[in-house]
């Protein structure tokens, strides 16, 4: 796969670093999730491909422990709020000071500088930071954060995961590692770029909910089907909105003009009254093979089965039988290989990372001895 041979040390967090850490093990990267001894469970739901040690950090022989870990890695992905990994001594500067090609991925909410760099936060709070959840959400109503996808995976994990790639790529040439300051709040502003940008064309001159990729636009819009489902509209251009048009049997000649601002509430009340009159698999028939950019709204229960994601094995099944996508992009010599186990327990594999990083079985036994790590590799096989 394309990362193999890479070696990466995940500090265990929530949600974005997980993310990132599984993007990078799904292609290859050797990741070691570094877990709390005391933590009976993980709440990473995103641990595949991944493996767990579990390490005592309020010890000094934990610490240094984890110091050997990172400097015999390409690459720390550390979630903490700024200055936690300096208070145990493992910062940027001196991992890189052992290990000069050392790559050190911080994904913080905030970003290691700056008068919010210590703050809490979450995703909403990081979309709210990044001026972008300005713009989501109906008209007249309250902005609305579509779920914690924009700041926590797009701007955070999977930016993060391209700045470690990066960094890779330029250490190639470089033989130098680097620090990645990857902060959800300028990540999802960047997702951005194209509401940014487009400001100046004139596409959000008018208020929320009511410009033409927001809502505000009848043929760029959801609606309800007969059973209760929802029909995804899409049909921007004038040729594709022609083809809307006559699969709602709707005459152009009696509607309001596609671009009429002041027509849109008329045009979504008529839409809304056509797709009411069908199944979602009636309106599906109807539009399959058009241009007329209509598609279902798919639930996770019925998204695997539809015909598309079935011809290209779109989703995959671990051995418990749950149910994921499928690592994208595909790559067409070195494609994702994903892990097909389930979730790792805690500590599952320490004694066998340890191993692989050069400690002998009399180390690891007087570690387990002292608590200075846990092994719960018997209870994981049960």
């Amino acid at each position: 796969m394309a990362l193999a041979g890479v070696r990466v040390i995940e500090l265990a967090g929530l949600a974005p670093a997980p993310f990132c850490g599984m993007i990078l093990a799904d292609f290859g990267a050797r990741v070691i999730r570094v877990d709390r001894t005391t933590a009976a469970t993980s709440l990473d739901t995103l641990g595949r491909g991944k493996r767990s040690v579990a390490i005592n950090l309020k010890t000094t022989e934990g610490i240094a422990l984890l110091r050997r870990l990172c400097v015999q890695s390409d690459v720390v992905l550390e979630p903490y709020r700024k200055g936690v990994m300096e208070k145990l001594g493992l910062g940027p500067r001196e991992l890189l000071t052992e290990n000069p090609r050392l790559i050190y991925a911080r994904l913080t909410g905030y970003g290691q500088s700056g008068s919010y760099a210590t703050a809490a936060g979450h995703d909403i709070n990081f979309l709210a930071m990044s001026g972008l959840l300005s713009r989501l959400g109906r008209s007249g109503e309250r902005p609305y954060a579509p779920l914690n996808l924009l700041a926590d995976f797009a701007g955070g994990g999977l930016t993060c995961a391209l700045g470690i790639v990066l960094a890779l790529l330029e250490r190639t040439k470089s033989g130098k590692g680097q620090i990645i300051d990857a902060s959800m709040v300028e990540g999802a502003a960047y997702t951005g770029s194209f509401v940014w940008k487009s400001r100046s064309i004139g596409m959000w001159d008018r208020a929320r909910g009511e410009n033409m990729l927001d809502s505000g636009a009848p043929f760029y819009d959801t609606y309800r089907t007969m059973d209760g489902r929802f029909m995804a509209v899409g049909a921007l251009e004038p040729q594709f909105y022609t083809q809307l048009l006559k699969g709602l049997e709707l005459d152009a000649e009696e509607l309001p003009s596609q671009m009429s601002f002041n027509d849109w509430p008329e045009l979504r009340r008529i839409f809304t009254e056509r797709f009411a009159s069908k199944t979602q698999a009636e309106w599906s028939r109807i539009f399959e093979g058009t241009d007329a950019c209509v598609t279902p709204v798919l639930s996770f229960d019925q998204v695997s089965s539809h015909p598309h994601s079935q011809e290209r094995g779109s989703f995959m099944k671990d051995s418990s039988g749950e149910e994921w996508p499928r690592p994208a992009p595909v790559l067409s010599r070195t494609p994702a290989e994903p892990c097909l186990t389930s979730d790792l327990a805690v500590g599952e594999h320490t004694a066998e990372v340890l191993q692989e990083y050069g400690f002998t079985s009399a180390e690891i036994d007087k570690m387990l001895a002292a608590g200075v790590i846990e092994s719960k590799a018997v209870k994981a096989k049960l």
